[in-house]
């Protein structure tokens, strides 16, 4: 039945706060826009940043330019597949602004935020307010503040649901293109999976060897603002000096594994390799991948510069390690994201613990949606857990989990298949096509628009 003109002027006389302009802000925002709500959108840049950011715009890519894996077959892959189905706004940015990068959608950052900022500031259903929010609003609202939420909001968020938990997050660094020694560098993708996307510096034993010691014996920067004792790290930006020392060849197995890459100039694949990814789109800044680090400046020029290419590299920016905050989802949060005791708040983000970029922009579509549902009397959507974002909104929502992490896209939060498929490919891709079956047949019955 089509919707009457008069409940959809009713709706545009209804104002939902949106907190904080990073994926899932804006995401949310354009979402509820879509439903023909207006949006307060309140975004502390450009007149206060928190200490990792770096640009004043919306939508900005902290850690690395990656948004991961694209093909349906991987976690990353079906997420993305799926908020394309959704009406992701900044999946359509993505694809205006990528970057090569294998198998992966990388985006140059610097344009990403530029036409983000653009699409939210030119809606005429949204205003943004500029300014720090030092207290949870009013509802309808969402919150979308990020893992580096102020310290005044954190505070009052605390104060009404509890000591929230935190962990730390790490940054890699940034090099020149036109810096790099291209005498021992060799341009390849593993297993040839999207050309020469990548730059490979590759390293013999005894470099390798002399590079895994001067990186487990260099200083770390001060952690004054770090709670007691050693801090929580998520997995997935393992800082690599932490990573190194659980073993000499846990970075052989990780990010400088050498598998599926063969040196052209001896016609053997080295002992290990650092990647160098593109950082914008004219490739001129280069990221170091897996290089996410705590160690001080100067001890990264210094041991970083020891990775043959790298000798004369320059860095336009070092690696940081920064706090990350998220509540208590299991216990504050339901399936949509809202808040159990109050519907009308919902949290949207890395606050609430999914991890990830993709991860983060699709809770911000969820949440969205169902707070325009809940607003229009409508039933909720609750995805099915065959599809990652149900899986995803039933893990962050799920009481029995007691020590509650982030956790990103994977495809172990999935159910297993009814049939059963050894080749991991091809068991991965049975289950992508099971996700998008499920996912639309929640859209044939209109839960999602």
């Amino acid at each position: 039945m089509a919707e009457s003109g008069s409940n959809k002027i009713a709706r545009a006389n209804i104002e939902v706060t949106v907190v904080g302009a990073g994926l899932a802000g804006c995401e949310a925002a354009w979402a509820l826009v879509q439903e023909n709500f207006r949006v307060r959108l309140c975004e502390m840049k450009p007149e206060k940043r928190s200490p990792a950011h770096q640009i004043g715009g919306y939508a900005e890519l902290v850690c690395s330019n990656s948004l991961k894996a694209d093909r349906l077959s991987s976690a990353g892959g079906l997420l993305k597949a799926e908020m394309r189905r959704m009406g992701s706004l900044l999946l359509q940015i993505a694809e205006r602004c990528k970057v090569p990068a294998g198998g992966a959608l990388a985006v140059d950052r610097q344009e990403f935020s530029r036409l983000s900022t653009a699409a939210i500031n030119e809606n005429p259903g949204i205003t943004v307010i500029n300014g720090e929010v030092t207290k949870l609003p009013e509802g309808p609202v969402i919150i979308a503040t990020g893992p580096l939420t102020s310290d005044a909001l954190a505070r009052d968020i605390e104060s009404r649901f509890g000591a929230g938990l935190r962990f730390y997050d790490a940054a890699a660094p940034i090099i020149t293109a036109d810096s790099l020694d291209r005498d021992k560098v060799f341009s390849a993708s593993r297993y040839d999976r999207g050309g020469d996307d990548y730059i490979n510096c590759p390293l013999t034993k005894d470099e390798y060897e002399r590079f895994y010691d001067a990186l487990t014996a260099a200083q770390c920067a001060g952690q004054e603002s770090f709670e007691e004792g050693a801090p929580k790290v998520y997995e997935g930006c393992m800082p690599i000096e932490m990573l190194a020392k659980r073993g000499i060849d846990t970075l052989r197995f990780g990010p400088l594994k050498p598998m599926g890459l063969r040196d052209p100039r001896t016609g053997h694949r080295p002992w290990a390799a650092v990647q160098l990814r593109k950082e914008n789109a004219a490739g001129s800044l280069l990221n170091l991948v897996g290089f996410q680090t705590n160690l001080k400046f100067g001890e990264q020029k210094r041991v970083f510069s020891m990775i043959p290419g790298l000798e004369n590299a320059s860095f336009v920016r070092y690696g940081v390690m920064h706090r990350n905050t998220f509540i208590d989802s299991p216990r504050l949060l339901d399936h949509t994201f809202a808040l159990k005791a109050d519907p009308l708040t919902a949290f949207a983000g890395q606050i609430t613990g999914v991890e990830g970029y993709m991860e983060s922009a699709m809770s911000g579509i969820i949440a969205a949606k169902n707070l325009a549902r809940l607003l229009k009397g409508q039933a909720p959507v609750i995805l099915p857990p065959q599809t990652m974002t149900g899986a995803l909104c039933a893990y962050i929502s799920d009481e029995s989990v007691k020590d509650f992490q982030p956790m990103g896209a994977n495809m172990g939060l999935l159910p297993p298949l009814s049939e059963r498929i050894k080749p991991k490919a091809q068991r991965y891709e049975a289950m992508a096509d099971r996700a998008l079956r499920a996912l639309e047949e929640v859209m044939q019955l209109s839960y999602i628009t």
